[in-house]
């Protein structure tokens, strides 16, 4: 089975040395189970992120492992990045992550780990009762862990943090499952249609941090909005009154026969 990692990218240009010293070693030791493709998006950096980039990929790799990097030649927002990245890979199941390694890359494994024959999807959740989170700053604590607690009540309490990026995903939740946003509600958005088609989650403790190196690019007040449009949108879906996207049955009846499923 093909694994792909995707790593947006927006000015990252300090953070790359991380991302061969850290990632690569990381990806070496999952091309035990299987081809692993490494594909980073620059989303119009105005540093030399993309530069920094092509150097990256041209470097020898270790058996098995292949590096691609794609880019936006204008900033388009994170989803818009994902969107990118998820299109353009080629795994049949799909890791998405932060370039600052605010999700440590070494925890990757552990997440795919919970990517049993009965889940769909995998989510890091540091909001989870076995998660925690390290010295980050208060406002973005604030927008996430208060955003995920509205879409507990609102889609599912079983599901503790709805914001993360760090995640693993089949290739069927990638094809089937949409999203709208070019911004930072995409991840949300993406998990909440997820479980509203009836794909299965399961969640991963994990321990968010801080950033080492730059600043965080989120929109605050932007984001803010963002995620009430959508709450908005999904509680008129509870309500009977705005129809969102189902599972095909087709799709349906493939997830089914999969070994573990019932």
């Amino acid at each position: 089975m093909k694994l792909s990692i995707v790593i947006p990218c927006f000015n990252e240009a300090d953070n790359l040395a991380g991302l061969e010293s850290e990632l690569l070693p990381v990806a070496e030791r999952l091309t035990e189970d299987g081809p692993v493709e490494l594909l980073f998006v620059d989303d119009g950096s105005a540093d030399a992120t993309w530069e920094g980039l092509q150097e990256l990929v041209k470097r020898p790799a270790a058996p098995g492992i292949s590096l691609r990097a794609v880019r936006h030649e204008q900033n388009r927002g994170l989803g818009a990045a994902i969107r990118t990245g998820l299109t353009a890979s080629e795994g049949d199941v799909v890791v998405t992550t932060d370039s600052d390694a605010t999700y440590r890359f070494s925890e990757i494994p552990g997440l795919l780990s919970c990517l049993t024959p009965d889940i769909d999807l995998v989510s890091a959740s540091p909001y989870h009762p076995r998660g925690a989170v390290k010295d980050v700053p208060t406002y973005r604590l604030v927008l996430s862990r208060g955003s995920s607690l509205l879409y507990r009540v609102l889609v599912s309490r079983q599901i503790h943090t709805y914001t993360a990026l760090f995640r693993a995903y089949r290739r069927s939740v990638v094809e089937h499952v949409p999203f709208k946003s070019d911004g930072y509600l995409a991840g949300t958005e993406l998990l909440v249609n997820a479980v509203l088609m009836g794909f299965r989650v399961a969640e991963y403790p994990a321990v968010l941090h801080a950033r080492v190196f730059g600043v965080s690019k989120a929109k605050l007040v932007r984001t803010i909005a963002a995620h009430l449009r959508f709450q908005g949108t999904v509680l008129l879906h509870r309500l009977r009154v705005l129809e969102l996207p189902a599972m095909p049955a087709t799709l349906r009846a493939e997830r089914e026969a999969r070994p573990g499923v019932s």
